[in-house]
């Protein structure tokens, strides 16, 4: 049996789509927090939490792809990068379930319930109490920003295995032909 030498093309959509809803999510994220308050405001929160349930669902369909698909096996290099690429990984998967959960429980508390696409109405996981929503507001914003700066070393170590090992990691996880 040949080893595997690239994801799948149902992990490779399913990573590129949670990567552009993530950074759309962060984006709408910081730009809404700073508007006064009125109806494009109303409108980007919306956005916002229609993006983190989503990412919510991928998340859990890549999860599951993942625990039942087997992934391309490491490419050669230091044991140190190994174990960094794996933690990354690691906390980048817990990221992908706590940050839109922190922000399903803010709305809850606040007193705002998601609608999904203006179609689906989510239930309230927690009680609405203003000191809980503030708790959870933090935990969404620091988990955010956590994500993000994981994404980035993400992203860094990407490019320094294409740009400086030339070792083919990135072609793995690109769209099309090997």
């Amino acid at each position: 049996m040949r080893p595997v030498t690239r994801y799948t093309p149902v992990a490779i959509v399913l990573h590129w789509l949670l990567a552009l809803a993530i950074v759309g999510a962060f984006g709408v994220g910081l730009y809404m927090t700073d508007l006064p308050f009125s109806p494009t405001r109303l409108k980007l929160y919306n956005w916002h939490k229609w993006a983190g349930v989503t990412i919510l669902a991928l998340s859990a369909l890549r999860l599951l792809w993942r625990l039942t698909h087997r992934p391309p096996a490491d490419l050669p290099m230091p044991a140190w990068q190994a174990r960094a690429a794996h933690l990354t990984h690691n906390l980048l998967y817990v990221l992908f379930f706590a940050v839109p959960l922190a922000g399903w429980a803010y709305s809850s508390a606040a007193g705002f319930p998601i609608v999904w696409f203006g179609v689906l109405p989510l239930p309230d996981f927690v009680p609405k109490d203003q000191d809980l929503a503030e708790t959870f507001k933090m935990l969404h914003k620091f988990a955010a920003y956590g994500l993000a700066l994981l994404v980035l070393a993400h992203v860094g170590g990407a490019l320094k295995h294409h740009f400086i090992d030339r070792d083919g990691l990135v072609a793995r996880m690109l769209p099309g032909r090997p």
